[in-house]
């Protein structure tokens, strides 16, 4: 399903959120170069959303609380991206820290940022094993127990944000790299089915948003998405709620390209399913120098092509926009560089190759 826009409004919103972007970067020391100005004086959109739109494709970004006291970060947040996802904010430990206690207003204010600057929210994540709070992991539960805590938690969220997001990210990461499911406090308590049933509650809950199954290292063809080919196969046969598979595309240029990226979306695409590259950031070896730079960005151009060549891969969000605030080096010590904008928000050449991807000059 391609995906319907507001131009008119979005183009007035960049309007006015132009030159706040460009007070904010004046303030910081940033002149506007290139990225500001691409497309200017010859009727072309100047963003990646813009540009993607022309698909009928969203370009997004994930973002976290924490970030949006940066008016430089958030200026262009508002502006370049149509599509925003909360890196932290409506996870389990966030939104449920005690049990049947929730807390809505890290989500809350990401969805009213979006609201005010037109755009949508891929809400991440219903379901996962990581990032649970302490009450939820530190006992055991008899399988009877956990259904109705993970059914009572799923309704909250959903419905709490039913009508406000585009889509729900319910399950996230539930296989191994072999393609064997994933060792979980959900597995071993419940059985594969609880994926089903998480869908079932999602889509009773807020029917009209899109549900995905979400993870990482299923960009190529091989044991990990051949798992997610044959699990969604059965789901549709069953008739489960399910509208689409996010491949998170978390690359690093030391383990190669994912070569059979395009051919994957196209088998799913063939189930009937959406799909989307979710997570995107291509990580480095530091420090990065001229050469990895080029490889980089051609990634993230072939990375964009092949969404635009598969007709139901909807949109691209990178995992964050810039690298003062990418999640690699804390977790990837020597690792960085990952991201299509530097640490002082400056476009680096990925945010180049990605809009001339997308048919900008």
């Amino acid at each position: 399903m391609h995906v319907t826009t507001r131009t008119g409004t979005r183009s007035r919103t960049r309007l006015r959120l132009a030159g706040a972007l460009a007070a904010a970067l004046v303030a910081v020391g940033v002149a506007a170069g290139p990225a500001a100005q691409a497309g200017e004086g010859h009727g072309k959109p100047a963003t990646l959303a813009d540009l993607a739109e022309r698909h009928g494709r969203y370009f997004g970004s994930a973002t976290d609380n924490p970030e949006l006291t940066d008016s430089a970060y958030t200026a262009l947040l508002g502006s370049e991206f149509d599509m925003i996802t909360p890196g932290n904010g409506m996870k389990w430990y966030a939104t449920e820290p005690r049990q049947g206690v929730f807390d809505w207003s890290q989500g809350d204010e990401i969805v009213n940022l979006a609201r005010k600057n037109h755009q949508r929210v891929r809400a991440h994540t219903l379901v996962w094993h990581s990032q649970l709070p302490g009450w939820l992991t530190d006992r055991e539960w008899t399988a009877g127990e956990l259904r109705a805590v993970l059914k009572k938690h799923i309704f909250a969220e959903a419905r709490h944000y039913r009508g406000k997001v585009y889509s729900w990210d319910v399950v996230n990461e539930a296989f191994n790299e072999d393609g064997t499911y994933r060792d979980t406090v959900f597995y071993r308590t419940l059985g594969p089915d609880y994926i089903a049933d998480a869908l079932r509650w999602a889509h009773q809950a807020d029917p009209h948003a899109k549900l995905y199954l979400n993870d990482y290292n299923i960009e190529a063809v091989g044991p990990k998405s051949d798992a997610y080919f044959a699990l969604a196969k059965d789901l549709k046969a069953r008739g489960v709620p399910l509208d689409g598979i996010g491949l998170q595309a978390h690359l690093a240029l030391q383990y190669g390209y994912p070569t059979t990226l395009e051919d994957n979306l196209r088998r799913f695409s063939r189930l009937g399913l959406d799909t989307a590259l979710t997570e995107v950031d291509v990580r480095m070896l530091l420090p990065a120098d001229e050469a990895k730079l080029a490889t980089q960005a051609q990634w993230y151009a072939d990375m964009t092509k092949a969404c635009l060549a598969v007709r139901r891969c909807v949109g691209i969000t990178v995992w964050d926009y810039t690298d003062k605030y990418s999640w690699i080096p804390a977790f990837f010590p020597g690792q960085g560089a990952a991201l299509p904008w530097d640490e002082q928000l400056a476009p680096k050449p990925a945010y180049f190759a990605i809009q001339e991807a997308l048919g900008g000059r």
